[in-house]
């Protein structure tokens, strides 16, 4: 039996119906992305499901004892105390009598201490106490640490926290990666694969989606629609879905335009006209009424100005440091026009710090920076401390001019701003209306929109849509200047820059050519994900690794890969036709569940495979 079943569940929010429809069942141990573009309803959908919206129509069936815990997008505001006590309310009210147990005992009130003691024993609550303290420990968190002073990465991994120590057997997670560096990324991945229960989740991180999900979701123009396989497998059936529909549609508006034509022919023709014909039309006319379009695509375009210098930013012996910590030492490097460079390191290691040295508006405490002629930047803050409060979007982006011009060609600011899927009416709304992710589309439409031949770009990702994300790679890809990319999504490292700088810790900056799963197999040996710890003094991390001599077993093991992975490919590609006809989900749901879990042992020994090729042929 499911863990929950949705249907025909409708939900709206003023307007169209945000889910109409919606028939969806989640078995155990499942891992679910549920995909979509910004504000289709990804975030409502969870929603509903842990019960805090309610549908307008359908049912919500939950299974009975069946416990569900969700992680929210954002820290809430308000958020105090240790981290004890934060991760104990997800508890409820026992919880809190153990944070108040804990607050206690470093207090001299033992009348209170001996309260709330009695209170928690009358409730049996000791074995929940142990149970915080298994989570604290499991996630590496100290109970004792004020939650205020933590770092964001930290915060969602006491949020996380608070999720599971109510032994959650269905949890939610909303754009868990936001704001986390590559290592707490990558050990939110192997935490969450290890994860017991079912996991539904939202991200716009496709290497995270594509090594977690076991199935996707995706709401489009309010309808729900499920894709048994992993993320790669669903891009190929979304395409071949959406090439049907088009064909549909074209032979649909052909019809209806052949009737058009038809109801409007001369009066003899409109004596004999047969009635049911005209009824048909009448028909027609109501159907091509409700179709839901696909939303536009964006169509972003960058201005570019003059080239810049040959040389565009230049570093000698660099050096900085922040209350006593060593960012990093030494540093020389430069940066050549057409360059696209991505900078790397864990959240505090001094990405910012070197991008303002750049840029001069921070001077090193040694060494020299020297910048190129002919330089125009634009910068992207991931704060959005570009963007006015007070104004709309349109003003943002105007700043009093009616016309823009893009490379030699003259726009009017509404057509500009379609472009990055604003409507008219959504351009004039104050921009405190706006989601996170049309914020940073409004951003970029203010950045592209003044000519630059050096682009810089600071956690441009966050909160965008998988679609809107593929269209920035493809523009900065094409970007004629120079690009300084800082940047936790390891994909669009990989899509984008040529070459990156990696802050390794102990002050040591490693240059390597290539995006971020090229650094990888170039690190030195001892190098471990993106930590501040120390990095080998004698010896500079080289540029590439000679490739070794194998051995005999390892030459017979890579002369037999190919063949393994075309295989599992193919074995992969016969599961996932089978479990996308209709009949498939109207099985046991134990079979469901085995087939997915067959699935993704697969699509594992598939990427494992990869990686191996990876190694032996590098």
């Amino acid at each position: 039996m499911s863990l929950i079943q949705l249907q025909r569940v409708d939900f709206s929010i003023g307007g169209p119906l945000l889910l109409e429809h919606v028939d969806l069942a989640i078995e155990p141990r499942e891992r679910i992305c549920i995909v979509g573009r910004n504000g289709e309803g990804k975030s409502t959908l969870l929603r509903l499901i842990d019960g805090e919206f309610k549908p307008d129509d359908g049912e919500i069936r939950v299974q009975s004892g069946t416990v569900i815990a969700r992680m929210a997008q954002e820290v809430p505001q308000h958020t105090a105390g240790s981290v004890f006590h934060v991760v104990a309310q997800g508890l409820g009210d026992l919880g809190a009598l153990l944070a108040r147990y804990h607050q206690l005992l470093g207090a001299n009130d033992l009348d209170a201490l001996g309260e709330v003691q009695q209170a928690i024993e009358a409730r049996h609550g000791w074995d929940l106490d142990r149970r915080v303290a298994g989570v604290l420990e499991r996630l590496e968190l100290p109970g004792d640490a004020d939650f205020a002073a933590l770092s964001g990465g930290m915060k969602r991994r006491v949020l996380l926290a608070q999720a599971l120590v109510a032994q959650p057997d269905v949890l939610l997670l909303d754009e868990p990666t936001n704001h986390l560096d590559i290592e707490a990324i990558d050990w939110l991945e192997g935490f969450l694969k290890a994860f017991a229960g079912t996991l539904l989740f939202i991200t716009h991180d496709r290497s995270f989606l594509q090594a977690l999900a076991t199935r996707i979701v995706e709401i489009d123009r309010g309808a729900v629609t499920d894709w048994p396989g992993d993320y790669a497998n669903y891009l190929r059936r979304r395409d071949e879905r959406l090439h049907a529909e088009a064909q549909a549609n074209a032979h649909f508006d052909k019809k209806l335009a052949q009737e058009e034509a038809w109801i409007r022919q001369g009066i003899k023709a409109r004596r004999t006209r047969n009635e049911g014909r005209v009824r048909a039309l009448k028909s027609l006319r109501v159907e091509r009424a409700q179709r839901r379009e696909l939303t536009g695509k964006a169509r972003m375009t960058a201005a570019t100005a003059q080239a810049s210098g040959k040389k565009v930013i230049e570093l000698e012996h660099v050096s900085q440091s922040f209350a006593g910590h060593v960012l990093f030492d030494d540093l020389s490097t430069t940066v050549m026009r057409g360059d696209r460079v991505g900078i790397i390191g864990p959240n505090g290691a001094g990405k910012s710090t070197l991008i303002r040295i750049m840029l001069g508006e921070l001077t090193p405490a040694h060494g020299s920076v020297t910048r190129g002629t002919g330089i125009e930047l634009a910068y992207f803050d991931q704060h959005r401390v570009q963007l006015d409060d007070t104004l709309n979007a349109l003003d943002n982006v105007a700043e009093g001019r009616e016309y823009i011009e893009l490379n030699g060609q003259r726009k009017h600011i509404i057509g500009y701003l379609q472009d990055f899927l604003f409507s008219p009416e959504r351009a004039r709304a104050p921009i405190t209306r706006l989601s996170g992710g049309e914020r940073n589309r409004l951003l970029l439409a203010k950045l592209f929109a003044q000519p630059s031949n050096l682009l810089v770009m600071d956690e441009p990702t966050n909160d965008l849509d998988v679609e809107t994300l593929e269209l920035l790679e493809e523009l900065l890809t094409d970007y004629t200047g120079t690009l300084l990319l800082v940047s936790h999504d390891r994909a669009f490292l990989d899509n984008v820059v040529s070459s990156t700088l990696v802050l390794e810790g102990n002050g040591h900056v490693g240059e390597y050519v290539g995006g971020y799963s090229d650094w990888l197999r170039q690190r030195p040996v001892a190098a471990t994900p993106v930590v501040p710890a120390p990095a080998p003094a004698a010896v500079p991390p080289p540029v590439a690794i000679a490739k070794r001599k194998l051995s005999y077993k390892d030459q017979r093991e890579l002369e037999q890969l190919p063949a393994r992975i075309e295989a599992l490919e193919q074995d992969i590609a016969a599961r996932g036709a089978a479990m996308n006809a209709p009949a498939f989900f109207q099985q046991e749901s134990t079979t469901i569940v085995a087939a997915n879990e067959a699935l993704a042992k697969l699509q594992g020994e598939l990427d494992a495979a990869y990686v191996r090729w990876t190694e032996l042929d590098g």
